[in-house]
């Protein structure tokens, strides 16, 4: 293994070698951005546990591990190939010979759940990525850039990865050179991937100015900067938090909406349009629109490691509104359920329903902390049968079950049609319309309000629910 890497490196000669640990939807994409930089001055090795070889196995053989409807990230995957700028492996041989180590590993938030997915408390535990930065620390050369891309609580950079850096030196007797900075990720999966890390904003920072300096000249390597210029941030505390408040706002401007949705709907009202007419003020235009709930890997943990670092590492204040927020949206596919379960009484049982899209973001097949399975899980207790279509994910690894992307679930009888995920496929497109065109008396529930009215008043024959519209 050792050779195999001395040897991706002896072709790469003259060039900085960057490692990624970590080969997930950030760091597998982030990866194949940097052994395409501009230049052309980095080899790049990615590395994972040897639990996810399938993933390594995968990525050098030529197959991209991840879906993606962004035809850039197999371009830059052919790219990095055909130039031998890329190699991923799990032996942590790798760090020794980095001058540049790329954090994207997961750091997970434990939530404790009582009935119906309501948050009862929760945990961090830093613990695995404590463990990731000594393995860097034990290996890596004096003079090593540590950039950390992971979402972490605010304080991280400077409370655990510094600390553990220099302790590690001191047993290896070694000069702490080391630099270490902090630069979030914004990664969207979806047509935008690429660009969402290429072609986007980026704020960065460092334990001290030097670092900062490295930081800053890396990511002018690897960014289009001259259209997105970078921020600069006065310490790491603050990247740290800037990326947990960003999406601590977005989340809690979704959990806002949860109960005027529910107000709207009592009151006879289409709360999308008085959306849109709100967002003609130029101050009120990311006002957010009613939806099924909140999935992915960001608004639905973000907001509970901001608060526990205030709490635990800075012994600050419990941040109640952000924590709430998350809460609130954990539980909205509830209301979903409710409205199915208001239509066609409290006994659902031997109800068939198809359920369109499973993936947490339209156009994306990530099913990562996807509100639809809350919504699944409830009707499959209630008996239903429940079939899943998505283009986008063929399997769902939470559930380990196939899921259908043809149209073979199209050619069943059903007694409703729920909007899981609003994918083009369905109504843009308009693969809803075919199907309701030859099907009889359906009940659509549509969670996202993306049927628009001319679709409904063309089905007649089927009665539409819409999330958010009290007026039909």
């Amino acid at each position: 293994m050792k050779s195999k890497i001395d040897n991706f490196i002896k072709i790469n000669k003259g060039k900085k070698v960057v490692v990624v640990q970590g080969l997930g939807f950030v760091g597998a994409v982030m990866s194949i951005v940097v052994a395409n930089s501009d230049a052309n001055e980095y080899a790049v090795i990615g590395v994972d546990l040897p639990n996810r070889k399938h993933v390594i196995e995968a990525l050098n053989k030529g197959e991209f591990p991840i879906q993606s409807t962004d035809k850039k990230v197999y371009e830059y995957f052919k790219n990095a190939r055909k130039h031998k700028t890329f190699y991923a492996t799990s032996n942590n041989y790798a760090y020794a010979k980095a001058d540049i180590v790329i954090v994207d590993i997961n750091l997970d938030v434990v939530k404790e759940v009582g009935a119906n997915k309501k948050l009862e408390g929760y945990s961090v535990n830093m613990d695995d990525f404590k463990v990731a930065m000594r393995t860097i620390a034990c290996r890596c050369k004096e003079d090593v850039l540590i950039l950390v891309e992971t979402t972490v609580p605010p304080g991280t950079s400077q409370k655990i990865v510094k600390p553990i850096f220099e302790e590690e030196f001191e047993k290896r007797g070694l000069v702490p050179t080391f630099k270490i900075g902090h630069s979030y990720e914004r990664v969207m999966p979806g047509p935008g991937y690429v660009d969402s890390i290429k072609n986007f904003y980026r704020v960065f920072s460092g334990i001290n100015e030097e670092s900062a300096d490295e930081v800053e000249k890396f990511l002018h390597t690897i960014i289009t900067t001259t259209e997105y210029p970078l921020t600069r941030l006065g310490n790491t505390n603050a990247t740290e938090m800037s990326k947990v408040l960003e999406n601590s706002f977005r989340a809690m401007n979704i959990a806002f909406m949860q109960e005027w949705t529910e107000f709207a709907e009592n009151a006879g009202v289409n709360l999308y349009e008085v959306v849109n007419a709100i967002r003609m003020r130029p101050t009120h235009q990311n006002i957010m629109r009613p939806g099924l709930g909140v999935g992915g890997y960001c608004l639905t943990k973000d907001p509970l490691l901001a608060s526990w670092a205030s709490q635990e590492l800075f012994g600050s204040v419990t941040l109640n509104q952000s924590e709430k927020a998350v809460s609130i949206n954990d539980r909205m596919p509830l209301h979903t359920h409710k409205t199915i379960t208001k239509h066609f009484g409290a006994d659902l049982a031997g109800k068939k329903m198809l359920i369109l899209g499973v993936s947490y973001l339209q156009n994306v097949g990530d099913t990562r902390y996807t509100p639809v399975e809350l919504l699944y899980d409830k009707l499959v207790a209630d008996d239903v049968e429940v079939v899943l279509h998505d283009p986008f994910v063929p399997y769902w690894p939470e559930k380990d079950m196939t899921i259908d992307g043809g149209d073979n679930a199209f050619d069943g009888t059903y007694n409703a049609v729920i909007m899981g995920t609003p994918h083009d496929v369905y109504v843009k497109e308009g693969k809803l319309d075919d199907f309701l065109s030859k099907s009889d008396n359906l009940v659509v529930f549509d969670s996202h309000g993306v049927i628009g009215d001319e679709l409904r008043k063309k089905h007649t024959k089927h009665e539409f629910k819409i999330i958010g519209r009290g007026d039909v």
